[in-house]
């Protein structure tokens, strides 16, 4: 448990007390967001905001990953490949941020270049867990709480791809209001931190009761550092990203924390259960399909721009009232889902 805090507490400190240099070093270097020229007229004022603040999430990531393990017990190839998901796809996302800066643009890598970046990542990280972690426990199956039985066989890599990329570009797609998409991952990444803890104290060592599981203590508890690490690298980015921000994450940020996700998912077999947990970002993302199905089928809008919070505000809410409205729909849906995850816990068996 302590390691835990550790993580969580340097990945704050780093991101608290760093992105003030990181706004300062952006600013000098021209690192400024650019704003879509068809979103709400209120947005233009943030022209020039700098961004690529993710950047300082990764930082206090590793930082605390690597503070908490080399304090306490070691790194484990489960935790490696967990960092290194989240800076393959921050990666990704900075190269995309750097083109926008670079040329001035709103528009950065092509679909194409996301598309073969995020999946040699996703592969990656797949082959690590299941070939080169050992048994972890980690499942090439489908899973929702648990291992569901359903085999996938050499597709898993190709279901793997899926849920990192889904992930990633939800996130990517809810970051579009100040400490929206940074504040909703804080509630996903601490359900993580529960889940990962929990399995640890519960893993099966001879497995008498149906509700432990099937998984290597040691993995589940550096799969809890690493989301209590980025939980912490979020909270204190949140300080500066909050409305007004003084700083974005970028693509740089939002690639990273839904990439993560997905590897989170992946890891502690709770494939499905992400859905839940990250009610708000798909959400969200089912908007802006919603969106484009209706207006390339019948040239009609649903919504008056997707993603949705933007639609919110054209309909005359303030910036702030969405985005506390919203962080609210995430909370229900965190609570939501670590209420299912208990319940098929107690269902088995267990005593808590």
């Amino acid at each position: 448990m302590i390691s835990i805090l550790v993580a969580a507490g340097v990945g704050l400190s780093v991101t608290l007390l760093g992105t003030p240099i990181a706004i300062r070093a952006f600013r000098l270097w021209g690192w400024g967001q650019r704003i879509r020229e068809d979103g709400p007229h209120t947005h233009f004022e943030k022209m020039g905001t700098p961004t690529m603040g993710g950047t300082v999430m990764l930082v206090g990531l590793v930082f605390g990953y690597v503070a908490s393990r080399f304090t306490f017990g070691g790194f484990s190839t489960t935790g490696v490949s967990l960092v290194l998901a989240a800076i393959g796809f921050g990666l990704v996302g900075f190269l995309d941020d750097f083109i926008k800066v670079r040329h001035r643009r709103s528009l950065g890598l092509s679909k194409a270049q996301k598309f073969l970046g995020t999946a040699l990542v996703s592969v990656v990280f797949a082959v690590m867990v299941v070939h080169v972690a050992g048994h972890t426990g980690t499942t090439t199956d489908v899973s929702f709480i648990r291992d569901t039985g359903i085999r996938l066989g050499f597709l898993f890599y190709a279901w793997a791809f899926v849920i990192l990329t889904a992930s990633s570009n939800a996130v990517n797609l809810t970051d579009g209001l100040d400490g929206l998409a940074s504040g909703s991952s804080i509630m996903v990444l601490a359900a993580y931190v529960f889940i990962g803890f929990w399995q640890f104290r519960h893993a099966c060592g001879v497995p008498v009761l149906h509700a432990c599981y099937s998984v290597q203590g040691r993995a589940m508890l550096d799969a809890a550092v690493v989301a209590a690490a980025m939980m912490g690298a979020a909270t204190g980015f949140l300080w500066w990203n909050a409305a007004p921000a003084r700083i974005f994450m970028g693509d740089t940020g939002a690639l990273a924390l839904g990439g993560l996700f997905g590897a989170l998912a992946i890891t502690t077999n709770t494939e499905l259960l992400l859905v839940i947990l990250c009610g708000l970002f798909v959400i969200e993302t089912a908007s802006v399909i919603l969106q484009v199905i209706s207006f390339r089928g019948f040239h009609r809008r649903i919504f008056r721009m997707s993603p949705i919070h933007h639609h919110f505000e054209l309909a005359g809410w303030p910036e702030f009232t969405v985005i506390v409205r919203f962080w609210i729909v995430a909370g229900l849906c965190v609570g939501m889902g670590l209420g299912l995850y208990y319940a098929d816990f107690i269902a088995r068996g267990g005593l808590g």
